[in-house]
């Protein structure tokens, strides 16, 4: 299997697709272990390389993964069918924001858009179960967040706004609790307050 997985990852790098990174994927892997978790909703599928490694966690793992890129979505196809995924992995193709989801999910990965994070957690967190988890990567995005006043690029430096805008949100947000982790790109694991 990582034999396999290292094919994703090449992939990956040569056509510039970011994926999350291995200690990011290996924390959620564990998380999925240790808190027996089944049914998966990931927003941002770009090549499934994270809905598959989180799938070979466990033959009883579930991700419904939501992706609007059609070249994206033909290679995830691609992929899921080299790893025999089919039946456990099911692309919802189009914007997250615009799709309609249904079901209860015990994890919800959020890895899309960083301009549209709040609007993400914001739609799906009701489908989230009483004691589920929201895992949203890239939330350091390789240092840049911290020193926002230096990037040139205006449409950069707006992201990296936003992005700053989703972690004062998760930090007051009075439903739930966030913890921040200097793993991978930076996580934030978020549950509901009890």
């Amino acid at each position: 299997m990582s034999i396999m997985f290292s094919e994703l990852e090449k992939y990956a790098k040569e056509n510039k697709v970011p994926i999350i990174l291995p200690d990011g994927i290996e924390y959620i892997e564990n998380y999925i272990k240790e808190n027996n978790v089944k049914n998966i909703l990931e927003i941002g599928t770009a090549i499934a390389y994270s809905a598959i490694r989180m799938c070979s966690v466990s033959d009883d793992v579930k991700v419904t993964t939501i992706e609007r890129n059609p070249e994206m979505i033909s290679k995830a196809k691609e992929n899921i069918h080299k790893f025999n995924m089919e039946d456990r992995i099911t692309i919802i193709e189009g914007d997250a924001l615009e799709v309609e989801v249904t079901g209860n999910y015990d994890m919800i990965f959020i890895d899309a858009a960083k301009s549209q994070y709040i609007k993400f957690f914001e739609k799906y967190t009701p489908l989230l179960n009483k004691d589920g988890v929201v895992i949203t990567d890239n939330l350091n995005f390789h240092g840049l967040r911290e020193n926002i006043d230096n990037i040139e690029s205006k449409n950069l430096r707006s992201m990296m706004k936003k992005l700053n805008d989703y972690i004062e949100y998760l930090k007051n947000n009075q439903s739930f609790k966030t913890t921040f982790l200097d793993i991978g790109d930076g996580l934030g694991i978020t549950k509901r307050n009890d």
